[in-house]
């Protein structure tokens, strides 16, 4: 029997918490793996840049246990790679910063096992800097020490010179040394550095739940009592550390502190997703919508009728920008052309829509002021005739009121499925995670759909009663009519946006949280 052809591991740095600190080459591995093996560390949003089927072992190790011994991590790389896979193992900041990708990396070339390293952003340098404290700067010092704030259980800092420590006037950082602050301030003073000396601790920095906490040698192992100040922290020793008064920048943006999940259909998401990232807050993508064109034999042939009578139509009625999309993508299936129009008005619900059908040479003749439904027909009526034929390309699953109250009028209206709506759980089981621990501060609804599509994406994920796992969150839809879905589903609505635009959505968010 011819043997397996090996796998390649990638030791990879995720970073310090951000995922989009990750590096280019770094994300490349991830998107390439077939196992990820992943610590409590690196962000659980990476792994939603994954392939689907990718397999994810989890082997962080907690403060006070570890999910497995070292030994076993580097044993468990080598034999996943020896069944001829790809493995991406994601390492916290740095992998060679006290990350022991030296003695990961030993095993697998020992097997003869191509490898690679990716370096990351240590957060030794990454969470001091999200906290407004550079480690070095020219009237303060121009280097810096890392030192890790643990070694082995039975050693006691025997290799760390203390007396040099305290003697050296750049910045000393410390990592993972919360449980030994005491012994870390009593070396560092006994050996010379002044009580008065500017400390801060930085406790998940770079992540929405980052906490900074600052004082001097001599107070600050009663300040992170008083505090319960836990790990992981980075402990920063100089006199930099007074520049977080003046620089602290990342828990000043408006949405800091807020973890939002986005429901969105992934290739809508992406503006909702840069907003809420460049505001401060953390996008978690969860499109439990996935748009597709009609599978329904019958849909399909009552397309195809009504864009082979589109001559004949007095107006052709664009809902969405999704609608746009694949009436479009319709025609072109159809072999036909804008053309086929030329006798139509054409009106929009909003300007996202109009400007889809600008994209596409076509200009708008009438647009509410307010973009839904009911605001689109109050608009129309002046225009309206009885007798006028109308053509509405739509989704499966649209709401009825437009047509109904159009054939109310005495017009010929024609509702086409130009796609459909189906429940997408890709990447469930990370967002999953995420609502178990609480993690999760905002959920954002843009149409109904999303809210009935979360629910069943839930419910198809195992979770018998959805709305227990989404208590205690606030939830921000794009409407009234949203509003109305989601609160038909039990839940308490937080926010409305003004008008129905991604920019009002988060507009609101952001106004309700500085007030």
């Amino acid at each position: 029997m011819k043997p397996m052809k090996k796998g390649k591991v990638y030791l990879v740095g995720a970073g310090p918490g951000d995922p989009k600190l990750i590096t280019v080459r770094g994300m490349e591995a991830i998107k390439k793996a077939d196992v990820i093996v992943y610590d409590r560390l690196a962000s659980p949003r990476l792994l939603m840049n994954a392939k689907l089927g990718t397999e994810k072992i989890f082997v962080g190790k907690l403060p006070d246990k570890h999910m497995l011994k070292q030994g076993e991590i580097n044993q468990l790389l080598v034999d996943l790679a020896l069944q001829g896979k790809i493995v991406t193992r994601l390492k916290g900041g740095d992998p060679c910063v006290f990350g022991r990708v030296g003695e990961e990396a030993e095993l697998i070339a020992h097997n003869e096992i191509e490898f690679e390293i990716i370096p990351g952003i240590t957060s030794a340098i990454g969470v001091p800097a999200y906290a407004g404290i550079p480690v070095t700067h020219r009237d303060y010092t121009s280097s810096f020490t890392i030192v890790t704030g643990h070694e082995y259980t039975n050693k006691t800092y025997s290799d760390v010179n203390w007396d040099k420590l305290a003697n050296s006037t750049g910045t000393l950082i410390f990592l993972m040394g919360v449980a030994n602050l005491m012994n870390i301030r009593d070396e560092l003073i006994r050996c010379g550095k002044t009580p008065d000396l500017p400390v801060a601790l930085i406790r998940w920095g770079t992540w929405m739940e980052q906490q900074t906490l600052t004082g001097t040698l001599e107070t600050i192992v009663d300040q992170v009592r008083e505090a319960n100040f836990q790990s992981p922290a980075v402990i920063i020793v100089g006199e930099v550390v007074k520049l977080r008064e003046k620089l602290a920048w990342f828990e000043k943006k408006p949405l800091f502190g807020k973890r939002v999940l986005v429901t969105r259909a992934r290739n809508q998401a992406s503006e909702l997703v840069d907003m809420i990232d460049d505001l401060g807050g953390e996008s978690i993508e969860f499109p439990v919508i996935q748009l597709q064109s009609p599978s329904d034999e019958a849909a399909q042939q009552a397309l195809s009728l009504a864009l082979e009578q589109l001559p004949e139509y007095d107006w052709v009625v664009f809902t969405s920008v999704n609608g746009v999309d694949y009436f479009f993508r319709s025609l072109t299936e159809n072999g036909l052309d804008i053309r086929k129009l030329s006798k139509a008005r054409i009106a929009a619900v909003g300007p996202k829509t109009a400007d889809a059908l600008r994209e596409r040479g076509l200009i708008t003749d009438l647009l509410p002021g307010k973009f839904q439904a009911e605001e689109l027909l109050s608009a129309m009526l002046p225009e309206l005739k009885a007798g006028q034929r109308v053509l509405l390309p739509r989704a499966d699953i649209a709401r009825e009121f437009l047509p109904q109250k159009l054939r109310e009028l005495g017009l010929l209206v024609t509702e086409v499925d130009v796609y459909e709506n189906v429940v997408c759980t890709d990447h469930g089981d990370e967002v999953l995670e995420q609502l178990r621990n609480k993690a999760v501060h905002v959920i954002t609804f843009t149409s109904s759909s999303t809210v009935t599509n979360l629910f069943a994406a839930l419910k198809s994920l195992g979770i018998a009663e959805p709305l227990d796992l989404l208590t205690n969150i606030e939830i921000a839809c794009i409407g009234p009519i949203t509003a109305q879905t989601a609160q038909s589903h039990g839940l308490q609505v937080t926010y409305i946006a003004k008008e129905a635009t991604v920019a009002s959505l988060i507009h609101t968010i952001v106004s309700a949280n500085r007030d």
